[in-house]
């Protein structure tokens, strides 16, 4: 198990990056003394099932000297812990406005009740050994927030797909339509296993009722157009910093058409290298 540490001035974005981490399959810890940092990682060795990938923040509400911080980073080389250092910074004016925004205060300010600017000096000094250590910085004071989850994103995983997870839904119409769906297609307009007797009772994950409907013309060009679509928007949510989409496929009852569409988009989706979990939300209705 490798760890890394997440440090940095207060207000430069430790939050919005520990979410990124936590989206691309970290596990994630925030505010730890660092007094207590081998001795969690001593227990995350010893656990039943280890972490892979795991992430902490260490910074000046749990380390409030620069000696706190040398040796804590020395406890974990002396046990033999591999590490690395994300460190986010800002410019001292950036740092201050934000916290005037938020209306929020710095957090030496409020041990020591220092002006924030007295503060910020101070934390840099106390992160030092962290900054210096660091192998990855990032300065946010012109980044969005997106473009800093981009930036996180990038460093840790090694395909830009694995930073966003993609749902796959089929429903019923009849059902109503779900509310969580942020992109939702209607294959009604296709011919309808239902009339036909033998395959009434089936669903679209049998492959006889999956046959029938993709045989038709239309059934091929209709979800073709889909799979362009989806093909070429996904890397545009990944971008724009979207880290889960629900892509919703309704027929009628949720049986047939819209089961067999949102298999055939699932598998293209993994095909792609997202990760992608299926949900047919009204296949277990009673027919009526």
């Amino acid at each position: 198990m490798d760890l890394l540490i997440v440090s940095g001035l207060s207000g430069a974005g430790k939050s919005l990056a520990i979410h990124a981490l936590e989206d691309i399959g970290f596990f994630c810890m925030d505010n730890i003394p660092a007094n207590l940092l081998a001795k969690i990682m001593e227990l995350a060795r010893q656990s039943e099932n280890p972490l892979e990938k795991m992430a902490v923040v260490l910074d000046v509400r749990g380390g409030r000297s620069k000696q706190e911080i040398e040796q804590a980073l020395c406890q974990l080389k002396e046990d033999h812990v591999n590490y690395k250092v994300l460190f986010l910074s800002a410019n001292n004016a950036v740092l201050e406005r934000r916290y005037k925004e938020t209306r929020r205060r710095h957090p030496l300010s409020i041990a020591s009740n220092a002006a924030t600017d007295d503060a910020i000096r101070r934390e840099r000094e106390i992160l030092g050994p962290l900054y210096e250590s660091a192998d990855y910085k990032i300065d946010t004071s012109l980044l969005s927030t997106a473009q800093l989850k981009d930036r996180v994103v990038s460093l840790f995983v090694s395909k830009q797909s694995d930073a966003m997870a993609v749902t796959i839904m089929s429903f019923g119409f009849k059902y109503g339509q779900p509310k969580e769906a942020d992109i939702l297609f209607d294959v009604r307009c296709l011919p309808n296993p239902y009339y036909i007797p033998e395959l009434k009772h089936k669903t679209g994950l049998d492959s006889t009722v999956a046959d029938y409907v993709m045989q038709f013309e239309e059934s091929q060009g209709l979800f073709e157009r889909i799979r362009e679509l989806i093909r070429y928007s996904l890397p545009l949510y990944v971008k724009e910093g979207k880290s889960q989409i629900t892509i919703a496929v309704g027929c009628t009852g949720g049986k047939h058409r819209s089961i067999t569409f949102a298999q055939k988009l699932a598998e293209f989706t993994r095909q792609a290298g997202y990760r992608t979990t299926v949900v047919h939300r009204d296949v277990q209705r009673t027919y009526i």
